[in-house]
Parts: structure tokens; C-alpha cells; sequence
């Protein structure tokens, strides 16, 4: 198969990419093991200076492998607007009590910091001055 783009040629080569996959049998991830042997893969493919079409085809391939698995399992970014408050609390070197002018007493501070109450968006606005963000990441 060739693909014409601009003045480069490139040619793929179903019988190489066979031999890769026969190579690497590449499939379904289903276990950390799998996850971790795709991903040694993917690094030695990235590693190398040069990809031919049939490698690169490859890698895509794996990194969506590793994606899908890596979705269902790790829940990366997870976070509520309970933990976004005491991340910037932090990273602010700043206390809960700091919080009391900003949401009125520190009954509503205390009740929104253990998760009893939810944020409503008016007070989101004033987290979101408060903390110089976007109040959207206060609401849940």
C-alpha cells in the first residue's frame, strides 16, 4: 500500500506490520502485566530515532491499547470540589479557618469541607474570587 502526502512517499508494508504483530501480538489489555509489557514496548518504539510506517501503525496501535486500559483503571484527575478546595488551601499555604469571610461561619466552612453540604454557585463565585480560579471547579 502506498499513501502519497505532498512530495514523501511512504509505502506500508502489510507483510512487515504482520510480522510485527506476530512479533508483539499485540491485543485487549487485561491485566497490570500486559499494561506494563505494551508499555516497555511503546518506550523502546519512542526510543528509537526513526519509525518506519509499519512500526509507527504499531505504536498507535498500543498507545490506544494502553489508553482504553489505562481509562477503565486509573481514575486519573479524579477530584471533587471538596478536594480542590484543600489542594488550593495548601498550595496556598492558607488554613480552612481562612475560609470563614469567604463562605460567612465557619459551621458552612467546616460542612462543606467534610463533605456534608455541596457547594451552590454563588458561593463557588466567591471561592472562585477568593482563590483567583474558575468558580466552575466548585461545582460538584
Amino acid at each position: 500500500m502506498t499513501k502519497t502526502t505532498g512530495k514523501i512517499t511512504l509505502t506500508f508494508d502489510l507483510e512487515v506490520y504482520s510480522k510485527l504483530l506476530s512479533q508483539y501480538k499485540p491485543r485487549v489489555i487485561k491485566t497490570e502485566e500486559e499494561n506494563d509489557l505494551f508499555l516497555a514496548v511503546v518506550e523502546d518504539l519512542l526510543s528509537r530515532s526513526h519509525l518506519t510506517a509499519e512500526e509507527n501503525a504499531l505504536l498507535e496501535l498500543l498507545v490506544r491499547l494502553i489508553e482504553d486500559f489505562e481509562s477503565q483503571h486509573y481514575q486519573l484527575n479524579v477530584s471533587t470540589p471538596r478536594s480542590r478546595i484543600l489542594h488550593l488551601l495548601e498550595a496556598r499555604d492558607l488554613e480552612i479557618s481562612d475560609l470563614v469571610p469567604v463562605l460567612g461561619s465557619s459551621e458552612l466552612v467546616s460542612q462543606v469541607i467534610n463533605g456534608v453540604v455541596g457547594v451552590t454557585r454563588e458561593q463557588a463565585e466567591m471561592l472562585g474570587e477568593f482563590f483567583y480560579v474558575d468558580a466552575s471547579l466548585f461545582v460538584g
